[in-house]
């Protein structure tokens, strides 16, 4: 290093490690603040100071608006992964969603949300700015697992008591086998109630999941056995989304199962306003890409390589 670099290195590390003033360090080596202030900006064109802002969770813009442009949707938010592993890029995906929605949320909003790993890790990552009088309601029924903090119920609660809203449940499982059971119980007041809400709702917030070999179906294992999960394969299909599956097209499957969803409809959400769906991981690019073809949701929140391989796809087929 040369005497000069060893110079510029030297009130560099005075100002920025050891927090001096200019005017102090021009005192100490002798010298007009001026100067010093000229030696600092030489010292970052000579590279003897870098500098990087090292954002928290790091969005990439560019990628924002390819997706903005392609698939005419109202946001995008796409998480910079940086080759972390999956369960951080929920947490990321977590923090972008979770500071979306208190960015929209307003004053008698009506907020419904499904349930899942990666709705757990937006309400786990609320920080709200402000308590707003917003309802939030439980648009599924509730998801056949052991483990309750994923689940519609929890999820409800602790969202709308982060904003000291008020929450209503869906007193019901996802789905009902038997025909007269299920129609017997869509009826009962408090369900028609629930559901009526939803269907008012401003906001959606909701997973997206994929349907291949390579992600788990645990949620699923007490509705859907495992052939009827093969059959949906066997016909094209790439995802769901509030339990409804639908090819890369974003089209309906033709799912028997269907009919005995408790719970908001694929078509229902063309009529709200907001929809926002969050997953990440490229292991989602074909059901994220079925849903902004289909239009099932209008906001995106994902990673930069799902999001690539979502416009790589839409460029093949």
């Amino acid at each position: 290093m040369t005497e000069r670099k060893t110079l510029l290195a030297e009130v560099a590390r005075l100002y920025y490690e050891e927090e001096l003033t200019q005017s102090e360090i021009a005192k100490r080596i002798h010298t007009s603040r001026s100067k010093i202030s000229r030696m600092l900006k030489e010292a970052k064109e000579e590279g003897v100071v870098e500098i990087n802002i090292n954002y928290p969770w790091a969005r990439s813009l560019e990628t924002e608006n390819k997706l903005l442009e392609t698939f005419e949707l109202n946001q995008v938010r796409v998480l910079n992964s940086k080759e972390l592993h999956y369960n951080e890029i929920l947490k990321g995906l977590g923090v972008l969603a979770a500071d979306y929605l208190d960015n929209i949320l307003k004053a008698d909003s009506i907020l419904g949300i499904s349930w899942g790993k990666t709705m757990y890790n937006v309400v786990k990552s609320l920080n709200p700015s402000k308590k707003l009088p917003i309802k939030v309601v439980q648009v599924i029924g509730a998801a056949a697992t052991n483990n309750p903090v994923i689940d519609a119920p929890d999820l409800v609660r602790h969202l709308a008591t982060a904003y000291g809203g008020n929450y209503y449940y869906l007193y019901a499982p996802l789905f009902i086998k038997d025909d007269i059971a299920h129609n017997a119980l869509i009826k009962q007041p408090a369900i028609i109630q629930t559901m009526a809400l939803a269907h008012r709702a401003d906001i959606i917030l909701t997973g997206i999941g994929a349907l291949n070999n390579s992600t788990p179906n645990a949620l699923w294992e007490g509705y859907l056995k495992e052939e009827s999960l093969e059959n949906l394969r066997y016909k094209g299909a790439v995802g769901h989304i509030c339990a409804h599956h639908y090819n890369i097209n974003g089209e309906l499957a033709d799912l028997e199962e269907h009919n005995n969803i408790i719970g908001i409809e694929l078509a229902d959400l063309q009529k709200i306003d907001t929809v926002i769906g969050v997953a990440g991981g490229e292991i989602k690019a074909r059901t994220i890409l079925g849903a902004l073809r289909g239009k099932h949701i209008n906001v995106l929140i994902t990673d930069d390589l799902a999001a690539q391989k979502v416009l790589e796809l839409n460029e093949l087929f």
